[in-house]
């Protein structure tokens, strides 16, 4: 009888096939994080005005996209990786439930609470063969 969790486990599990997917993870958890990040330094008043009408002191702002834009980059590189998710894990369900907790913003919290789920894996698995953490081990 034919598995389909099997056959993909048999494909991934090739040292090759899961060092590209682990890289490619990376990137893709990376790239939200970086942008977001990015967004807040080229729009920082703005950004000041948002967290300030939801009830978010700005002085936590340079805090805010250190962990993004850092985060982000530590991700990219898969430098401190697991700490950095853990990070980036928590602080995506902090800010799921500060910024989108209304009705009309239920995709928003959701894509949060996703993301928060996929850098706790990444915590627990960490960065991969294609990383600086793995050159770090060595």
């Amino acid at each position: 009888m034919l598995n389909p969790n099997v056959v993909i486990k048999n494909i991934v599990t090739h040292n090759q096939a899961e060092a590209i997917l682990s890289l490619v993870a990376r990137v893709l958890m990376a790239y939200i994080f970086i942008l977001a990040g990015w967004g807040k330094i080229t729009a920082y008043t703005a950004t000041v005005s948002y967290m300030e009408a939801k009830g978010v002191s700005a002085a936590l702002l340079p805090l805010t996209i250190l962990v993004e834009f850092g985060g982000g980059l530590a991700l990219l590189f898969g430098f401190q990786a697991r700490f950095a998710a853990l990070g980036l894990a928590v602080f995506s369900l902090i800010t799921a439930l500060i910024f989108h907790d209304s009705a009309e913003d239920a995709t928003s919290f959701m894509k949060n609470m996703a993301m928060a789920g996929g850098l706790l894996f990444l915590m627990l698995h960490g960065a991969g063969k294609f990383s600086l953490d793995h050159l770090i081990e060595k």
